[in-house]
């Protein structure tokens, strides 16, 4: 089968579009015959963390497809069946944190950038119905990763203001979108005026230009809660937003790890800082029935061909994407 695969060197140098070998389900698993495949900062990651000495590695995260095959002792899984692909594997319930041995499609294990995939069959969920191929090839792991900061993590309730910093990737556009349909009010910032017209056209309150001081731009208004991403470049800068008992959820640090944090302000301030990262299966299911209840699509902002992957690499790495880029896989 043609895929998207990983060896040899680091970096983008390592990817190749060419021939692998197909595999046949093994007990509990089933083969996915994929159409589109989405993708996540953690694919330029993997780029990086994959030792290059070490077998060819598909890469990809997210996909949507139909099930071909079915592996020995699986009930409830036909073939024919249209599904997407919960890329969290080993993390069944809702719990503080993930159990020992989580792991996400991509890395260790084979990806989505495939004419095919095997996975285990309760990772293969029924596609929703409101979601064309291409929406649901780019869903899981942002939507995901959105739905447990916002819903599970913040405790998002209608009335709040939450605030979100560097609108326009995956993620952050369905924080917009999971937020607003929660019945929040939503304030981002960005430094992209294209962006910041796409925001408040998908329903922001205000959208702010990232290189203005953001306590002036919101007048007084404080925050409810913050999503955070950007990291170390706009962490204390968030924390200013809170209103006095305010939470900050983080699941990501593009700009850097390491924060000067001021703790006496921020006992004084009863602030709560909380971590996020991906999420369950359970709250998989509970997004896919939000999104569905809401009928919220993904911002798609462009698909490529999987041949063109270098192009595709160069948009997200260069954050030129608003919304989610995607690939035509079969």
């Amino acid at each position: 089968m043609k895929a998207l695969f990983h060896e040899g060197k680091a970096g983008m140098e390592g990817l190749t579009y060419g021939d692998i070998a197909e595999v046949n389900p093994g007990p509990g698993e089933v083969r996915v015959k994929l159409k589109t495949a989405g993708m996540n900062h953690r694919d330029l990651f993997v780029l990086h963390r994959h030792n290059p000495t070490d077998p060819a590695l598909i890469v990809g995260s997210d996909g949507a497809g139909v099930i071909d095959a079915v592996g020995e002792d699986v009930s409830g899984v036909e073939v024919g069946t249209e599904v997407i692909i919960n890329p969290g594997l080993g993390w069944q319930n809702v719990s503080d944190a993930p159990p020992e041995g989580f792991e996400i499609v991509g890395l260790p294990f084979h990806g989505t950038f495939a004419e095919q995939i095997i996975i285990p069959a309760e990772n293969a969920v029924a596609k929703p119905e409101h979601l064309t191929w291409e929406e649901a090839g780019v869903l899981s792991l942002a939507a995901l990763t959105a739905y447990r900061a916002l819903v599970t993590r913040g405790q998002v309730k209608p009335g709040m203001n939450v605030f979100i910093p560097g609108i326009g990737g995956g993620v952050a556009t369905f924080l917009l979108q999971f937020a607003i349909a929660a019945g929040a009010h939503v304030y981002v910032t960005s430094r992209s005026e294209e962006k910041r017209a796409k925001a408040l056209q998908l329903g922001a309150k205000a959208a702010i230009d990232s290189n203005e001081d953001w306590t002036q731009a919101l007048e007084g208004v404080k925050m409810d809660l913050v999503i955070e991403s950007v990291g170390a470049a706009t962490m204390n800068q968030s924390m200013k937003q809170l209103r006095r008992g305010g939470t900050i959820v983080t699941f990501g640090s593009s700009t850097g790890d390491l924060v000067e944090l001021n703790l006496r302000e921020f006992f004084y301030g009863q602030y709560n800082l909380l971590g996020s990262t991906m999420g369950s299966a359970e709250e998989y299911k509970a997004m896919l029935d939000f999104i569905s209840q809401h009928k919220i699509k993904p911002v798609m902002d462009k698909m490529y061909p999987l041949d063109q992957f270098a192009d595709a690499f160069k948009r997200l790495e260069e954050a030129k994407q608003l919304g989610k880029i995607g690939f035509y896989v079969e």
